[in-house]
């Protein structure tokens, strides 16, 4: 076999934090990656800042550091432990502009480290538009025509093609930057924002081709030029809509072979042309469906979110594959795991569709554009197998789980005219307005979506007559065995299970469906521990699942993958064929946990925790009475069934006061009111149907996260984190760490005590997860989910003890007694996690962080002690924190202590400091030199002009009113849009501070998990 054997450790470098654009698909390809190479005998260094996934898991490389995805860190990495070779194609954008940049900057010469899967020029070809376009054309291809810009003058060149114009920053993620400008002020706005987002400060202003139909095809080849195609997808959308947030279909279903062969040559001739010689790509196109003209869109010479939706779609694993090309296999050298049989060479045959769905998050950033355009704004995805393209889009549609039912009302006329902008509701209008009657010409018109789609969800109620039987996904059309199937329901003439169980018996594990805001990854994260576990106990770990992205949709993760939606009606489908032991529903999420009542009811084992303790915990009242038998305290609170209601029972609870509907995901809906009028304004607002709740809110308490597990009678805690913002930001949207910074050992004791007597009354058999606050020297319980939580991950890389495997273990009848766990499992180190916000991706929206949810990810940050930890993990998150330059401050009047002690301290490292006059001259009364700029209302020179001139280096703003559009919103709007650190609460500015002054002396080394866990970390 030619494997190298001149290399012997590879680094590899992951995507980071779940971003927009980016997101659990480079977990999934990088898991896979890593245990192929360890497979080969290769050393394999990991780095990562992102804790929650299952590549960062210590077994699955020789040396894992959670650290920032950035120059100086990886050269540390580099520096330590000297790899022979970086693959930078499976971390996405990330990956590859990170390796550009060591590459770049000497790095790698100096450390003499090769790049392997593709080579700096490859990268370049693809990546920088006037190269890939110049490329394009020498290979005789035709690409839009265009204008490569560096600058606002060079871009008005492009306006003489006429507006339309597409704009593509170059080296971004997810469109990043980009859009459609369909007006002057539009063009001027997205060339500004598109040069400020490329890396290398460079756009392509392509001609309109809206429209046309869009394809992409997943490419492989191997250092011996052998080819494959592996997949082509097809939106349903025409071209002006990412590829990311369009719903697809795989294979594509509209193009004459002559045209679908024409393709497949050209995507033949653009992966030879850049020169990526062992790995997977994905090349984009347009098709004038009137003209059949191809124009070529883009290329990405690396593993790519299309690829782990290929490969979930055919069973063909790119990224495994691409893997072992990297280190010198060739495509007929590699066996395909599925059929055992074939080798990678045999292109993938699909006798099925499949159909991806994009989720969106829309509810939780109000006033923002929801249009669809070319600029990613999708969290999340799911994917459905069907025998024909009915049954797939059905069941993707049945797969979305959304929060709230689209708005389908008013004329078919009105219906008709919001056709005409893409949304995240357009297949649900053209559904209702296929059910009215209303014609399919009509829908084209107003869509220019193709006619054979349009046909089909015209009688998509016909798709599931007959049978439902289960099927296998075999990458070969049944013509070989398959030895590692997965399946999908269909529905036929006559029943035709392919499901083949074994003896052993087995545990269905729920997942936790599409990814989105308040549910992502870290669940998965769970469930696929869960599989682990019941596969080591010598019992068939049986998935469900419908995210495409996830390592728990691998087929390898478990013995039999159900490629499902997560209902009641499709679980219990699969219950029946399967006859479980028993059902996990406490690692997924909220979705399953909404399942639970409905499978206990239909006679179905669940294992760990039952579904009344999780409805103890979630029912106020018997919650309530629970901590007043456990002498507990909790806020004063209240219910209400009507907005009425919750106006008169408001003043008896007291103000400040949290306010929700109740069962909630992610604080959805969830806000803080300090008098009635405010509570007024919300109802209005968000009109809450059901049952609502009412929570004193305790200003400005330190809140802290447990996790535990418990047995039935012993319990073991895991973690506890405090939280570096105070109470009143929602636990996913706020920094922790772990062990707490600033509470004693009094205090620590009594939540152990109160957790440990929780999760005894509460019956929980699992994971449970408490949220406290503690306030002046009292503790009060906040709220206590018996399942999984997203801590879970960041826990179990903070201390090394794996929370959801024990907790599994647990699940399945085994003691803690005799488990051997640490009393406390922390080390000397700290760890810290922050989110990742994704504001930049939603003009207009505000970035004052609150009771309601929005991050997308998490990275971690670990160091000997609290400022060095947080400062990585604010640089891992891409709040780089200024080490010299202006800070501006402007905060609330009850903020105006704290805000003179951060002044003092930002002043002593050497930091100019400005402020509005409240704040200037509180600051002043310190003796801190201060500059006093106006606020927007007082007129220019204000703090909006010195942010757009890029005179502020670091915002800090505490809200103060009310109004959407008061200066606080206009101040933290500016400083997104210019990438200014904008930091919106007096705890957060604080840590700010002290990371600061801990980055100024060195930068913290760097350190593997494998070391952390083994020895600690010392200074």
């Amino acid at each position: 076999m030619p494997k190298r054997t001149d290399i012997q450790k590879i680094l590899v470098l992951g995507s980071g934090p779940i971003v927009i654009g980016q997101a659990a698909e480079f977990d999934y390809s990088g898991a896979q990656a890593c245990k192929v190479l360890l497979e080969e005998g290769y050393e394999v260094v990991l780095v990562n800042s992102n804790p929650a996934t299952i590549m960062t898991d210590p077994e699955f490389a020789t040396a894992t550091y959670v650290e920032p995805l950035l120059p100086g860190p990886v050269t540390q990495v580099i520096e330590r432990e000297r790899p022979d070779a970086l693959l930078p194609t499976l971390g996405g954008q990330t990956a590859l502009n990170l390796a550009k940049t060591l590459f770049e900057d000497g790095t790698l010469e100096k450390y003499d480290v090769e790049l392997i899967g593709a080579n700096y020029d490859a990268i370049n070809r693809a990546e920088n538009r006037e190269e890939f376009d110049a490329t394009m054309q020498a290979a005789g291809l035709r690409t839009a025509r265009n204008i490569i810009a560096t600058s606002a003058e060079e871009a008005a060149a492009a306006l003489e093609f006429g507006l339309p114009l597409i704009i593509r920053p170059a080296f971004t993620l997810g469109g990043r930057g980009g859009g459609i400008a369909r007006t002057r002020e539009q063009f001027d706005e997205i060339v500004a924002r598109g040069l400020d987002a490329s890396p290398i400060g460079q756009i392509l202003i392509d001609e309109s081709i809206l429209g046309w139909g869009e394809f992409e095809l997943e490419v492989m080849r191997d250092h011996a030029d052998n080819v494959v195609i592996v997949c082509s997808i097809e939106n349903i959308d025409p071209m002006g809509v990412h590829t990311g947030d369009s719903v697809t279909v795989a294979p594509q279903q509209t193009l004459s072979d002559r045209v679908y062969q024409k393709l497949r040559d050209q995507a033949i001739a653009v992966i030879r042309a850049v020169g990526v010689e062992t790995g997977g790509s994905n090349v984009q196109f347009a098709v004038n469906p009137a003209t059949e003209e191809i124009v070529v869109i883009e290329m990405n010479p690396r593993v790519s979110r299309s690829s782990a939706l290929a490969s979930k779609a055919t069973g063909f694993p790119i990224a495994k594959i691409a893997a072992r090309l990297a280190v010198g296999y060739t495509l007929d050298e590699i066996p395909n795991d599925i059929t055992k049989a074939t080798p990678a060479s045999f292109e993938p045959t699909l006798d099925y569709v499949v159909v991806k769905w994009p989720r969106f998050a829309f509810e939780k950033f109000p006033g923002v554009d929801s249009t669809l355009s070319t600029h990613m704004k999708s969290v999340g995805e799911v994917m459905a197998i069907g025998r024909t393209f009915g049954q797939a889009f059905g069941k993707a549609l049945r797969s979305r789980e959304l929060d709230s039912q689209p708005d389908v009302s008013g004329s078919d006329e009105a219906l008709l005219t919001r056709l005409e902008s893409p949304s995240a509701d357009r297949f649900d209008l053209i559904l209702e307005l296929f059910k009215r009657g209303v014609s399919e010409g009509e829908v084209r018109a107003r869509t220019g979506i193709d006619p054979w789609y349009l046909r089909e969800l015209n009688h998509l109620d016909d798709a599931f007559e007959g049978v439902r039987s289960y099927r296998a996904v075999d990458t070969c059309a049944a013509e070989f065995e398959a030895e590692t199937p997965y399946f999908y329901s269909a529905w036929d003439r006559a029943e035709a299970n392919e499901v083949r169980r074994g003896d052993k018996p087995s545990v269905m594990i729920l997942g936790s469906g599409p990814n989105r805001i308040g549910q992502g990854i870290e669940f998965d994260y769970c469930c696929v521990h869960a599989a682990m576990t019941v596969r080591e106990s010598g019992r068939d770990a049986v998935m469900v699942n419908c995210n495409p992205e996830t390592v728990s949709t691998d087929y390898d993760t478990s013995d039999r993958l159900y490629f499902e939606p997560l209902t009641l009606e499709d679980v219990l489908a699969i219950v029946e064929v399967e006859q479980p032991e028993g059902v996990i529903v406490s690692f997924g999420g909220q979705t399953p946990l909404r399942l639970a009542a409905g499978l206990e009811a239909a006679g179905v084992k669940l294992l760990g925790t039952q579904p009344d303790a999780i409805d103890l915990a979630e029912d106020r009242g018997r919650f309530g009475a629970l901590l007043e038998r456990l002498e507990l305290k909790a806020p004063p609170y209240a219910l209400a069934q009507s907005p009425d209601e919750a106006l008169g029972a408001a003043p008896k609870v007291g103000f400040p006061l949290l306010v929700r509907p109740s069962y909630v995901l992610g604080g959805r809906a969830m806000e803080l009111v300090y008098d009635t009028d405010m509570l007024a304004d919300y109802f209005a607002r968000t009109r809450p149907q059901g049952e609502i709740f009412l929570d004193r809110f305790l200003e400005n308490a330190i809140e802290v996260d447990v996790d535990a597990i418990c047995d039935g009678e012993d319990v073991w805690i895991g973690g506890i984190m405090q939280h570096v913002e105070e109470a009143g930001i929602h636990s996913g949207d706020s920094a922790c760490a772990l062990p707490p910074h600033s509470l004693g050992a009094e205090m620590l004791g009594e939540i152990r005590r109160a957790s440990s007597d929780l999760a005894r009354a509460l019956g929980v058999v699992g994971l449970i997860n408490i949220q406290y606050a503690v306030y002046g020297d009292d503790l009060y319980v906040i709220e206590a989910n018996p399942r999984a939580s997203r801590t879970v991950p960041f826990v179990s890389k903070a201390t090394g003890q794996p929370l959801a495997k024990i907790a599994c273990r647990v699940m399945l009848g085994e003691k803690l007694a005799g488990m051997g766990l640490p009393e406390d499992p922390c080390g000397p180190h700290v760890s810290v996690k922050e989110a990742v916000m994704p504001f930049d991706r939603f003009a207009g929206s505000d970035a004052l962080l609150g009771p309601e949810m929005r991050s997308t990810g998490e990275v971690m940050g670990v160091a000997t002690d609290f400022p060095a930890a947080f400062a990585k993990a604010q640089a891992a998150a891409g709040t780089q924190l200024p080490t010299q330059g202006t800070v501006f401050l402007t905060v609330t009047d009850s903020d105006k202590a704290a805000a003179m002690g951060i002044a003092a301290q930002l002043h002593d490292l050497g930091f100019r400091i400005v402020a509005t006059r409240g704040t200037a001259s509180a600051i002043k009364r310190m003796g801190i030199p201060v500059e006093t700029i106006n606020k927007i209302q007082d007129g220019s020179p204000h703090v909006r002009d010195w942010i757009d001139r890029g005179d502020v280096d670091l915002v800090i703003n505490t809200p103060t009113g009310t109004a959407a559009r008061s200066d606080g919103y206009e101040i933290r709007r500016a400083a997104v849009a210019r990438g200014v650190p904008c930091i919106t609460t007096i705890a957060g500015g604080m840590a700010a501070a002290r990371a600061i002054g801990a980055a100024r002396f060195s930068e913290p080394p760097v350190i593997s998990l494998q070391e952390l866990h083994r020895n600690g970390v010392h200074a």
